[in-house]
């Protein structure tokens, strides 16, 4: 049997009889807007609207060609020919699709606006982070005492260029296989990278980034000696005790303004050959007598 010819007639409750045939040439009642559609809507068959009395005073019938009138009351109604079963699971179906939303959080990322970006109303990026109390009046007192440029430092010639500290033999040695080196791999030039200058002989990374500061004007780090190391910790510009002048780089840097780097090295070398000496500091004549955690208590 065709599922088109298929019927289903819900009985009336409150007489209790069998529903009778509607009679020939009698059009069925029209479905009123929303009385299945709201059965469906809950997930179950259509059911027939209740009177007053809680009975239904309406019997559907399910097919293609239903014909009859009202009998006793019963209105008769002809819905959709389709398979309940179809129209019980698309009822569960859309009963189940429920969406829980969810509060949707904002969040704010600051990023570094290019060179055809900035304009007036560009702020530049903080980086958050520790730094050392008092520095910037520290630095501003530094440069102060450092202004007659009369260090040792600041005089020209290569008897001022040496590292004390190294072994005369270890110089000679030195010179010579770093000088052959770059005849041979550079055409007598220096290589242009921090990795390829402290693969030379003798060459550490203090003299790595002063070279490349002078030789190619690139600030790649800031170069760390016996003197920088020395007052960085009296100064306390590092978050902890340091105790290698690598290690030192490497907490300044952490810091310390970029722009700054290529300043920092002839300044407080400087610095340490005249007034914040290895032993006997001057610390009387020091402007930052007040500021400096060493000079407290003497």
């Amino acid at each position: 049997m065709n599922a088109a010819g298929v019927r289903m007639v819900t009985r009336s409750r409150s007489q209790g009889s069998r529903a009778r045939p509607r009679r020939g040439g009698e059009e069925a009642a029209p479905l009123q807007r929303g009385e299945a559609s709201g059965e469906l809507a809950r997930g179950g068959f259509p059911q027939a609207p209740r009177n007053s009395r809680g009975s239904p005073d309406r019997e559907i019938h399910w097919g293609r060609s239903v014909a009859g009138g009202t009998d006793g009351g019963n209105k008769q109604v002809t819905m959709p020919d389709r398979d309940p079963v179809a129209l019980f699971a698309e009822g569960r179906k859309s009963h189940s699709r429920v969406k829980c939303q969810q509060k949707s959080q904002r969040v704010n990322v600051a990023y570094e606006a290019s060179d055809g970006e900035k304009g007036e109303d560009t702020e530049p990026l903080k980086a958050p982070g520790w730094e050392p109390q008092d520095w910037q009046q520290q630095l501003v007192n530094i440069r102060t005492m450092r202004s007659g440029k009369d260090a040792p430092v600041d005089q020209l010639g290569v008897e001022h260029c040496y590292d004390p500290s190294a072994p005369p033999k270890n110089k000679v040695k030195y010179i010579k296989q770093t000088s052959a080196i770059l005849q041979q791999r550079y055409g007598g030039d220096i290589p242009a990278s921090v990795t390829e200058l402290v693969a030379l002989p003798g060459v550490g990374p203090k003299m790595a980034h002063l070279a490349m500061a002078v030789a190619w004007g690139t600030v790649s780090g800031i170069a760390v000696d016996t003197h920088v190391h020395r007052i960085a910790n009296r100064l306390r510009w590092t978050k902890k005790t340091t105790k290698s002048p690598e290690e030192t780089r490497t907490a300044l840097e952490e810091w310390l303004p970029r722009e700054l780097w290529s300043e920092i090295n002839g300044l407080l070398v400087g610095f340490g050959q005249q007034t914040c000496l290895p032993v006997r500091p001057r610390c009387q004549a020091c402007l930052n007598r007040a500021l400096c955690p060493a000079a407290q208590g003497l």
